[in-house]
């Protein structure tokens, strides 16, 4: 059941005609104005469009989707979220190009968790992990100078 109270920005079948090949993302939210200001506030993406029922994020032009869970009814992936408290176990959210001292700071004074602090790996990137209220880990991380 939809809650949205504003008009959508774009006809849903004319969004998803518009989506480009490639990979898609699409997370299930238990509270999309809340992971819309984890990834605005701590992550520094950028909400194209948000209600309480979706949001499209965009971040150095890759775009991902948020679902609330009860817009999610009458999907099959209804019955893989059903009395899950974490969401995401094993997948690792990427963000190449953030600042992942900058993000671990933010996520630190918002009182997120840190699952790992910003270290320098030996694959040339210097990464941060970040838990969003979902569960979801975002790795926000930039590659080291050669």
């Amino acid at each position: 059941m939809k809650k949205r109270t504003k008009e959508p920005w774009m006809d849903a079948d004319a969004y998803g005609r518009s989506l480009k090949p490639g990979i898609g993302l699409n997370l299930l939210v238990t509270d999309v104005c809340r992971s819309v200001a984890f990834q605005t506030g701590i992550l520094g993406a950028e909400a194209v469009y948000d209600d309480e029922d979706f949001a499209v994020m965009r971040f150095h032009g890759s775009e991902w989707m948020l679902h609330a869970d009860h817009t999610y009814l009458d999907n099959p992936m209804t019955g893989v979220i059903g009395g899950v408290e974490t969401r995401g176990a094993g997948l690792e959210i990427r963000l190449y190009g953030c600042d992942p001292d900058a993000a671990e700071a933010r996520a630190r004074a918002s009182d997120c968790i840190v699952l790992a602090g910003a270290l320098d790996k030996p694959h040339g990137m210097r990464e941060a992990f970040l838990v969003d209220d979902d569960g979801y880990v975002w790795v926000p991380s930039r590659a080291l100078p050669a």
